[in-house]
């Protein structure tokens, strides 16, 4: 009964009116995390774009109609426990037991009345009915094609021609790239930046800037959860540099989503801290400030929701990261530069062949450095992700770290100090966070 209440539901959404489909709250946290769904017009065809989303990557396919039921159904029969549908229609609910039992709500929106007790809606699902059963039979342009076979899948793909031209735009804007700051849309400090024209259009020398900046946000797009919408937000950006992505961190959160934050930024060269005040004040980011100072020594706050370190040199980061985890920090966003602490230490017989290679070794010890400091805050109760990172201004491609704090600390101990051992190194995160353990030992 449950699986004939799924079908009769995707019937009525899955066509052009639908706005997107999300399935979340996966069955095994390590695979596939969410899946997120959009109509779309390929090369005049209406088709449906599945991006699936695991812990480090998206992957997308376009999919007919049918093909989309079919793929749903079996989502919902063991990969995802929930499903969210939003449309033009209406919308509809799905939720999977841990006993397998579905549950399927959905609300219908009301008709709007034309002429003769006819709805828009009824009017226009007639239509796009009548055009998909001519295509069914073999149709094209209201003739049939005689002698012809149609493809397996032209029923699933209504022509371009028989939508209406609001559904048309709406449809051909989803095949574009849907970036968290809108093309179009004029942001002050983009415009300065160069970035953007007075109109938001931007320039297209600066676009991998544009895009660079986006990408961090969706990166914090995806912690806003912890975020608290109903108190002040304090957020510590060590090493914002000229601050491009701190002005659309604020930019984002404060006027974009509303939350209430204070954003603090650090850095050691006084003049780019000068410049960065002088511009938080001409855009009127009155919660946005700036002050020279090293993360490792700054005292001016007691608590810290999010800590953002954008190219802390070598242990610079690793002060950074103990200064949050000291914080309690809810969330760290680290992107960190120039390993060079392990690279000094790093030595075994074993591998020799492959550590005398100096480039080689520099490499493996800056990715040794980043896993072990991943593995240490998951041993803080962080659950912690390693990212690839775009950036334009030092290395084409860098990691960022990810960790949200979850307080469930992974006991990790004996692992790390196999590898520290295998290595014969000893990071410096692994040192001050063992002192602070002490520490608190000693104190209770």
């Amino acid at each position: 009964m449950a699986k004939e209440t799924l079908t009769s539901m995707l019937d009525y959404f899955i066509n052009e009116r639908l706005n997107q489909l999300v399935l979340s709250n996966p069955a095994e946290k390590d695979h596939l995390q969410k899946v997120k769904v959009r109509p779309m017009l390929i090369k005049g065809a209406l088709v449906f774009q599945a991006e699936e989303f695991t812990k480090t990557q998206a992957f997308h396919k376009n999919l007919g109609a049918q093909e989309l039921k079919s793929y749903l159904g079996d989502m919902l029969s063991g990969t995802f426990k929930q499903a969210e549908v939003l449309s033009e229609l209406g919308s509809a609910t799905v939720l999977v037991s841990k006993k397998g039992t579905m549950t399927v709500k959905t609300r219908k929106n009301p008709p709007v009345k034309m002429q003769a007790g006819e709805t828009k809606l009824q009017a226009e699902k007639a239509a796009l009915q009548s055009r998909e059963r001519k295509i069914q039979a073999g149709e094209a342009n209201g003739k049939p094609e005689a002698g012809k076979a149609k493809p397996e899948n032209a029923k699933t793909k209504p022509s371009a021609a028989s939508l209406p031209p609001e559904l048309l735009e709406k449809l051909q804007h989803n095949r574009q790239k849907r970036y968290v700051i809108p093309e179009g849309h004029p942001v002050p400090f983009l415009v300065d930046l160069g970035v953007q024209t007075q109109d938001g259009k931007i320039v297209k020398s600066r676009y991998d800037k544009f895009r660079q900046i986006n990408r961090f946000l969706e990166f914090i797009e995806d912690i806003l959860p912890k975020l608290d919408k109903t108190r002040e937000n304090v957020i510590i950006d060590f090493g914002c540099g000229k601050s491009y992505l701190t002005f659309a961190m604020y930019y984002y959160l404060h006027e974009m989503k509303g939350y209430p934050i204070r954003i603090i930024g650090l850095d050691l060269k006084k003049d780019v801290i000068s410049h960065c005040g002088k511009l938080a004040e001409h855009y009127g980011y009155d919660n946005l400030k700036f002050y020279h100072g090293d993360i490792a020594s700054y005292e001016g706050v007691d608590h810290v929701d999010m800590v953002v370190t954008l190219h802390a040199c070598d242990t610079a980061t690793d002060y950074a990261l103990e200064k949050a985890v000291r914080w309690g920090a809810k969330v760290i966003l680290s992107v960190p530069c120039c390993q060079h602490e392990l690279n000094k230490q790093m030595k075994n017989d074993l591998m020799e062949p492959v550590l005398h290679y100096g480039l080689i070794k520099e490499r493996m010890a800056a990715l040794y450095t980043d896993a072990l400091r991943a593995e240490l805050l998951e041993q803080q109760g962080y659950r912690t992700q390693i990212l690839e990172f775009i950036d334009m201004e030092h290395t084409p491609k860098n990691i960022l770290l990810r960790a949200v704090y979850e307080g469930k600390p992974k006991h990790n101990e004996k692992e790390i100090q196999q590898i520290l051992e295998f290595l014969h190194i000893e990071p410096t995160l692994y040192q001050i966070l063992g002192k602070d353990k002490n520490e608190k030992a000693d104190e209770s």
